[in-house]
């Protein structure tokens, strides 16, 4: 769980959106944290703190009176012990308090106790969010060091549409989990390619694989998270884009090539997750194949491209990550596939243990040797898959000087 042993003061405003903080809380601890809560006195007509309380675990807390801490200064211990105070539906005149140090009630309080980052997702109407002095406070908060999560664009709740919409619930989550996440990758640009593609024998036909594209989504998203510009190039799956990624989707394995060179020569780290096919057709019929006398048609395969080999093959290569899925032998095979690429790491697996499915057993196999991971669910392998290549890119520009 990405937020495991972190504890997050969650504070709510007074808005709207400030019925979302009961879906953004409940996957917070799903995702491991303990979540305070503190609400402003408005906060408390849109969503109840009875809610949250039963959502978090933990008393609520919305004055600065509350005798339920016993030294009577609940803006500082509610202060302490804690990895990050979360604002969400940050109103306007929350960010004026903030901008300006006024601390008139319990959450503003804190946010000026606190010694933790503070992340803010603000939710207003466009035009309050586009007033000038709205700006003004913001540009102050952000040169304070307030981290901001939006605002989005689209449709509010009085029926106007721009900027100003609050995140939705798992894009703030996303966002909190990158900020607080080791940033190892920071100022890299990470190009990956994941799931199938698929290879047109007719206009309803053709040849694929199973390959569902988790494993190289959940890379995309903890490198991300570790701090990188990622880019994927994802063949036909049905997942949605991690946030803070740029996706470009794409069907063959040509079309995969043509999208990955158009960017590997500025990427600092490749890795080819994607189970691209070996062959395609040489030559796709322009209409459905019809059944002949019960005999099938005559189809000539031809090779398709070795992408990870081209890149590993330019003359300013980016460290080159590939992926070896083996039903036998696999350390035999992935071992060999590594140095016939000449790339210094591979990842393999067995197809019966993760090809597919929502969990992966695999193994690295680097200059080192090899380095077996614990099996488990693909996002937690991911994170634990950028550690290694982080370090191994570590290592190599130290050697480089």
């Amino acid at each position: 769980m990405e937020l495991q042993d972190k504890t997050i003061l969650l504070g709510v405003c007074g808005g709207v959106a400030a019925y979302k903080a009961a879906a953004l809380l409940r996957d917070m601890r799903r995702a491991g944290a303990r979540v305070r809560v503190v609400m402003t006195e408005a906060a408390t007509r849109f969503i109840t703190p009875l809610t949250l309380q039963a959502l978090s675990g933990e008393a609520v807390y919305t004055g600065l009176w509350d005798e339920r801490i016993a030294n009577g200064m609940p803006h500082i211990e509610l202060s302490r012990g804690i990895d990050a105070v979360l604002v969400v539906a940050a109103t306007a005149d929350f960010l004026a308090r903030m901008a300006t140090g006024r601390a008139e009630d319990l959450l503003s309080t804190i946010a000026l106790a606190r010694k933790t980052p503070l992340f803010v997702a603000p939710a207003m109407n466009r035009q309050m969010w586009e007033h000038p002095a709205t700006r003004r406070n913001v540009a102050t908060l952000l040169g304070d060091g307030v981290c901001f999560f939006g605002p989005a664009s689209g449709v509010q709740a009085c029926g106007d549409e721009g900027e100003g919409r609050m995140l939705e619930p798992e894009e703030i989550l996303e966002a909190l989990i990158a900020a607080l996440t080791p940033r190892r990758l920071a100022g890299k640009k990470v190009l990956l390619t994941a799931g199938p593609t698929f290879e047109a024998i007719d206009p309803v036909r053709g040849l694929t694989n199973l390959s569902s594209g988790r494993m190289g989504y959940a890379l995309a998203r903890a490198a991300m998270q570790a701090g990188a510009e990622v880019s994927l190039v994802s063949g036909p799956v049905e997942l949605a884009a991690p946030y803070g990624v740029r996706v470009s989707r794409v069907r063959s394995a040509l079309e995969m090539r043509e999208a990955v060179l158009q960017e590997a020569t500025t990427a600092d780290l490749f890795i080819a997750v994607a189970a691209v096919a070996d062959y395609r057709a040489e030559e796709v019929a322009t209409q459905k194949h019809k059944k002949e006398n019960g005999r099938p048609p005559e189809i000539r395969l031809i090779a398709n491209p070795d992408i990870l080999a081209e890149v590993a093959a330019l003359p300013r290569p980016p460290f080159c990550v590939g992926f070896a899925a083996e039903s036998e032998n696999l350390e035999t095979f992935a071992e060999e596939k590594r140095k016939r690429k000449k790339i210094p790491l591979i990842v393999g697996n067995l197809i019966q243990e993760g090809f597919g499915g929502k969990t992966n057993r695999v193994i690295l196999f680097d200059e080192e040797g090899s380095h077996p991971l614990p099996p488990g669910e693909k996002q937690a392998i991911a994170h634990k898959l950028i550690e290694h290549i982080a370090h191994l890119l570590e290592k190599t520009y130290a050697r480089a000087g």
